[in-house]
């Protein structure tokens, strides 16, 4: 089994400082050599792995002056009302949204289960790429019943938002009736996509939203970068399962 490359460890090490709250946005983080002493490793090492974080926008250098945190980890709650701009708003961050594919095909056997329609029936798919304050948290894919939301590519064109195309062809409301959540390595694709490293920790939560009358009208699919967000679970009597 390959070993995880030492500048890894130390990258995974110092973001889970920051995401602890042992370095705060803007603060400085120790030099150079005090990292390679702490870590036993050389300078060298130690600044690949804050090459990595900066590829990431964790951190940011200031010639001359070291090394500071650029930001922490985005709480987002998940509960029966789950809204990405809403969350991210909340925090003070610009939420944005990226569609990178939107497509209608047949429902696979698990979307079909989620969706309450007969495989292979016809689901709009929206892949794409969410972003705060322009840096990419979590890819996406939502699958939509297409018989009974036929203009709803159309919405998701103009909008990019689900909350907003929904409402554009008559749902009104809806809510989270059940979430998962599975611990995950990025693939190569979705480390592209995250801007992080493939191998890089992600969390993925797979959910299902329905109507006030109980239909299922959403089965979604995302995948949070690990060291950008912190889902937290709200106490509205949402249901939420560890994934296998």
């Amino acid at each position: 089994m390959s070993r995880t490359p030492v500048w890894k460890s130390i990258t995974i090490s110092l973001t889970d400082d920051i995401a602890q709250g042992r370095y705060q946005t803007g603060d400085k983080l120790p030099p150079e050599v005090k990292l390679a002493s702490r870590f036993g490793v050389n300078r060298h090492t130690v600044r690949r792995a804050l090459s990595e974080m900066a590829d990431q926008g964790l951190v940011h250098a200031r010639r001359g002056a070291g090394v500071f945190v650029a930001g922490q980890p985005t709480d987002y709650p998940i509960g029966k009302r789950v809204r990405f701009h809403q969350n991210v708003a909340r925090l003070g961050r610009i939420p944005a949204k990226r569609a990178l594919s939107l497509e209608t095909r047949a429902a696979g056997p698990h979307e079909a289960e989620a969706l309450e329609v007969e495989p292979g029936s016809p689901v709009h798919v929206y892949n794409g790429l969410s972003l705060a304050d322009g840096q990419p948290i979590a890819l996406f894919q939502s699958v939509f019943p297409a018989t009974s939301l036929p203009e709803l590519l159309d919405a998701l064109r103009d909008s990019q938002s689900v909350t907003t195309a929904l409402r554009d062809c008559g749902v009104h409301d809806f809510t989270r009736v059940e979430t998962r959540i599975t611990a995950k390595l990025a693939t190569a694709t979705q480390a592209l996509h995250l801007n992080i490293t493939e191998g890089s920790p992600i969390l993925r939560t797979t959910g299902i939203n329905a109507t006030p009358d109980g239909q299922p009208i959403e089965f979604g699919r995302t995948w949070f970068a690990g060291d950008r967000v912190t889902l937290t679970v709200s106490d509205d009597n949402s249901s939420v399962s560890d994934g296998v």
